[in-house]
């Protein structure tokens, strides 16, 4: 059964006193615990703390004993673009806490193997794209080749989008304006062993929260918001990475809640409120004429209210590679357009995309007990390649209607597959090859 928003944000807080007790817990364990104070941060949302951040974490890196890097609460901390590398010498948490920051000094421990800290305060960041001129405009907190990390604590991360959205060409319609993509929030490369949890992360210049080659990922009660209008402001996003647990978040942006892109396998996306935003995607693929592979992907138990679109697999003409053993499963539509979506015609681009006979493979793919209300007329649309179609894609309990009443219809290009229970609108792929 798919649960409410408010069901949702239930078990975000009770995670939050979880996450604590755990913490409480291993109190014994504790061996060195580090501040962003001890330092000489500041904290005043004002002051320039990047110095202080980068040293308390080149101290918690790099110590012999366990370590526990915490932003404490109530306490604002204004970090320009930094890089956080591993790897560390012992198991590191990063914590970000929403509790008296004087109880955790004796309470809590900051695990750092690759790199940990606790989050309780804010980390803002500079509001000015200016800010970054002769930095890489598409990192401001990149954590780099560390193992081992967790970030929690209950605090925010605060990417201050709002002027790079409005420089962005896909918000500002005359010249000058920004066509080059905006700094991602909180990412990570090349690490293994990562865990967030229990934190807010808002205002994205661009994606949230990123992960890119990095292996045995958990991503977990958190809320990720941005205003729906906000361009390209992923919740979460993937790319060349496997073994990845999305659960229990909500996620509320300009665009899709969750994504991933090149070659990715093994992940699980569970118990996600999603909404404003452009749905739950398995691609861009192929964008370029690259070969992505993106396999054994699980999707289920999601609530989507208001997005623009629902479920969905998109790809660039040119492309190659697969998109292969898919399930969407147990996930409610209220309000969306296009609730079911395969498109190899994906054209995100100011100039008509040219037509090409490669395409990305699109095969094994199950909607299995979708069910809710379309905003548009068509509920599903599934447009595959005429050199590439799509293969072995299965509809089962999937029950669309328009929003206020009225049936909903279906179209399929280059499709087949097999239905099976109760379809509507009524199956429309192609029975044995198309």
């Amino acid at each position: 059964m798919v649960r409410t928003p408010a069901a949702s944000v239930l078990r975000v807080l009770v995670a939050l006193v979880g996450a604590a007790v755990l913490c409480f817990s291993g109190a014994a364990e504790a061996r060195v615990l580090l501040t962003l104070d001890d330092f000489g941060a500041v904290g005043d949302g004002i002051a320039n703390d990047t110095q202080a951040f980068v040293d308390a974490w080149t101290a918690a890196c790099g110590s012999e004993e366990q370590a526990v890097l915490a932003v404490p609460v109530a306490k604002a901390y204004r970090i320009w673009p930094v890089q956080l590398a591993g790897p560390c010498k012992m198991k590191l948490n990063l914590l970000v806490r929403v509790f008296p920051f004087e109880q955790l000094r004796s309470l809590l421990f900051l695990d750092v193997r690759g790199g940990a800290g606790q989050i309780a305060g804010t980390i803002v960041a500079p509001a000015s794209p200016d800010e970054w001129a002769g930095r890489d405009p598409m990192k401001w907190l990149y954590i780099y080749g560390v193992d081992g990390l967790s970030v929690s604590g209950g605090g925010t991360i605060d990417g201050v989008g709002q002027e790079w959205w409005a420089r962005s060409c896909k918000r500002k319609k005359t010249q000058p304006c920004n066509t080059r993509p905006p700094p991602r929030a909180l990412h990570f490369e090349e690490c293994r062993g990562v865990s967030v949890q229990g934190v807010t992360l808002q205002n994205g210049p661009q994606f949230h929260l990123s992960f890119t080659r990095c292996v045995d990922v958990k991503a977990s009660f958190l809320r990720l918001v941005a205003p729906a209008d906000s361009p390209n402001t992923d919740g979460i996003h993937l790319n060349d990475s496997s073994r990845v647990q999305i659960t229990d978040n909500l996620i509320s942006t300009g665009d899709d809640c969750v994504s991933m892109v090149g070659n990715c396998s093994d992940v699980r996306v569970r118990d996600i409120s999603c909404g404003p935003g452009h749905g739950i995607s398995i691609g861009s693929l192929g964008k370029n004429r690259t070969t992505d592979r993106v396999e054994n992907v699980r999707v289920d138990t999601c609530l989507l209210t208001n997005t623009t679109n629902g479920v969905r697999i998109k790809s660039w003409q040119g492309g190659m590679g697969s998109a292969r053993d898919l399930r969407f499963e147990s996930i409610v539509m209220k309000n969306v357009s296009n609730p079911i979506i395969i498109d190899q015609y994906y054209c995100d681009q100011p100039t008509p995309c040219a037509n090409q006979t490669e395409a990305v493979e699109v095969r094994k793919v199950e909607f299995v007990d979708v069910r809710g209300t379309s905003a548009t007329a068509r509920a599903i649309k599934i447009a595959c390649s005429d050199t590439a179609p799509c293969t072995e894609l299965e509809l089962r309990n999937v029950n669309l209607t328009v929003v206020g009443g009225g049936a909903a219809t279906a179209s399929c290009y280059r499709a087949s597959g097999k239905a099976a229970g109760v379809v509507a609108p009524a199956s429309c792929l192609a029975k044995g090859d198309p």
